[in-house]
């Protein structure tokens, strides 16, 4: 009897595996560019998951369940393989948040209004009213749609259980139970994770070159792939990138010689011998410009958030040289305001007076004319980069400068937009431009 179980059992554990590696070889055939990603996963036959999820190394697979979805209709087994795919290479497994239930929805519908707007054949289903209306809403502003961005929006809706539960079985596809971390047999989670990071990394490449028919194809993935391998940053630590290698009349207590001290010592017994250098050098602010789009498009608030936290910045810790050369630039589609800060006194005056001019339509390149004839006519000596701060909607310069230059955009107002390959594309975290007051 202990035979015949253990045989049935490896005949669905057989069946399982050959079903996931025909989803896995149709998905191929139409996204060769998942090559990779499609096989990555170990099989695993597990009753207690419903129908199948994975950890990033394994997919799980409830044999019955599996068996029944795929004699219902196979498309939707293809479809729940690329919904685990498609959870991995955007790293949901491996993020957090204060309300897991909503997380996880938001994970599925973006994974899931992926798989919709592909026109492939393995993967192509009817969408319910529901979810037209679902995706009608959450594309209402524009925004790539990932899962970060769902689940603002879905915190905004505020809807009560029976709505929310409608919205989870409508979007399911899959268990996460595995997302904890909990299961022994998957690898530690920052080596998973940084391989989906590779994989999808390598796969957008391919979607944008030889694989260019393929990915007009599949919908919104590319643009979805880009925003999520666009890094969020602090915009703390990439202003200090932009400091200068400098050096200042102040002693440097690190080049003391101690020699010389005790030297001074021996030969005179109460007198020591202390020469410290008069200078130092120092990473600080020195020359850079910051250039505001004053369009219709860019919000006052993020704007004033923006240049509140810069303010932080360079107040801290005695950021400022003796003697500074920042422009505050605004300009829409021309410069409307160009106020020069010498010192963190005047910047604080502009701050409090700060306002807006301009709203109209936006061109980037009157900035970048007027800042290179400002270096002209000796307005910078040593100018060694641009801020841009935009939503992106504009016209491009398109020669490079001969200083670093850098669009910004808050997450919160992220476009997936072509900034030149000379720029610099930085996306700042929420949470790393603080509503605080000036000074804090």
């Amino acid at each position: 009897m202990n035979y015949k179980s253990e045989e049935a059992a490896e005949r669905l554990k057989q069946i399982g595996y050959n079903i996931l590696s025909i989803c896995r070889d149709e998905l191929y055939f139409s996204m060769r560019y998942m090559d990779v990603a499609l096989s990555s996963f170990q099989y695993v036959m597990d009753v207690n998951v419903s129908p199948f999820g994975t950890d990033g190394y394994h997919i799980y697979f409830h044999p019955g369940q599996l068996g029944g979805l795929y004699k219902e209709n196979r498309i939707l087994t293809n479809r729940g393989y690329l919904h685990m795919v498609l959870h991995c290479i955007f790293r949901h497994l491996w993020k957090r948040t204060p309300n897991d239930r909503y997380w996880n929805l938001s994970c599925d519908i973006a994974v899931e209004h992926i798989i919709d707007g592909c026109d492939l054949r393995p993967v192509r289903f009817s969408r319910s009213l529901l979810r037209r209306e679902t995706y009608r809403k959450l594309e209402a502003d524009g925004h790539v749609l990932n899962a970060e961005r769902i689940f603002h929006i879905l915190s905004e809706w505020d809807l009560d259980d029976k709505e929310l539960k409608i919205m989870e079985e409508e979007f399911y596809m899959d268990d996460h139970r595995y997302w904890e971390g909990e299961n022994q047999k998957r690898p530690p989670e920052s080596s998973c994770e940084q391989k989906w990071r590779e994989i999808d990394e390598k796969m957008e490449t391919d979607l944008e070159t030889f694989s260019k028919e393929s990915s007009e194809q599949s919908g919104g993935f590319l643009g979805e792939l880009k925003a999520e391998n666009r890094g969020r940053h602090d915009y703390r630590e990439f202003l200090r990138k932009f400091s200068v290698f400098h050096e200042e009349m102040k002693a440097d207590p690190d080049t003391f010689d101690y020699g010389f001290y005790s030297y001074g010592l021996s030969l005179y017994g109460n007198m020591p011998l202390i020469e410290p250098l008069e200078t130092r050098e120092a990473y600080k602010v020195e020359e850079f410009v910051i250039v505001l789009d004053t369009s219709m498009s860019c919000s006052g608030k993020l704007i004033r958030r923006f240049l509140e936290e810069t303010y932080n910045v360079l107040q801290e810790n005695d950021s400022f040289f003796r003697k500074v050369n920042i422009h505050i630039i605004q300009c829409d589609e021309k410069v409307h305001e160009d106020v020069r800060i010498t010192s963190g006194k005047e910047l604080e005056e502009y701050m409090a007076h700060f306002r807006l001019y301009g709203e109209g339509g936006t061109d980037f390149r009157p900035a970048f004319t007027y800042v290179d004839e400002l270096i002209k006519s000796g307005g910078f000596t040593n100018l060694k980069g641009l801020i841009y701060f935009t939503d992106g909607y504009g016209i491009y310069p398109e020669q490079m400068p001969p200083y670093r230059t850098a669009f910004v955009f808050l997450e919160e107002d992220f476009r997936d937009v072509d900034v030149p390959s000379w720029a610099i594309r930085l996306v700042i975290r929420e949470d790393s431009i603080k509503e605080e007051g000036f000074g804090h």
